[in-house]
């Protein structure tokens, strides 16, 4: 399967759950949601910004246009199961949100998910070239009679 499909379905199903959660806890509670929607979207932030660095990190092959079609599908997808999660769970929300939904709230949705995930993927290539230069300092520090010597990069590196 392919990984913006994984990605954007799974980010779509977060957001939609925590979408409908957070609507059904302001309908309990509307005068103190404001803490729970601030941790809600702490969450769905930390789980795209992890999910990108740890893509970059393992070296996942094109991560950046991976999580730009992921964030496009994660958008849409959590439109409509946010509307349809709504409708069965909180208010009887109908099809008249819909259009809302799949307008503001998925560019919002796709913003929610792009963003963090840019800020992992470079967060992944600073803790990959850290590793590496962690790796290659002990590589040098292990041959005998050598200092510490290092090699500038090429401007093909």
């Amino acid at each position: 399967m392919r990984a913006w499909l994984v990605r954007g379905g799974v980010m779509a199903v977060v957001q939609a759950v925590a979408e409908t959660v957070r609507a059904d806890y302001g309908v309990a509670h509307p005068t103190s949601r404001t803490l729970f929607e601030a941790v809600t979207l702490g969450v769905l932030v930390g789980v795209a910004a992890v999910w990108g660095a740890v893509d970059k990190w393992r070296g996942v092959e094109d991560a950046g246009r991976t999580w730009l079609i992921a964030s496009l599908i994660a958008g849409w997808g959590a439109a409509i199961l946010g509307v349809v999660g709504k409708s069965i769970f909180v208010d009887q929300t109908g099809v008249a949100d819909l259009g809302s939904a799949l307008t503001g709230g998925a560019a919002f949705t796709a913003l929610l998910v792009l963003i963090p995930a840019a800020i992992g993927l470079g967060a992944g290539t600073w803790i990959r070239a850290t590793k590496a230069d962690d790796e290659e300092d002990a590589t040098e520090a292990d041959r005998p009679g050598r200092g510490r010597v290092r090699r500038r990069p090429t401007a093909a590196e």
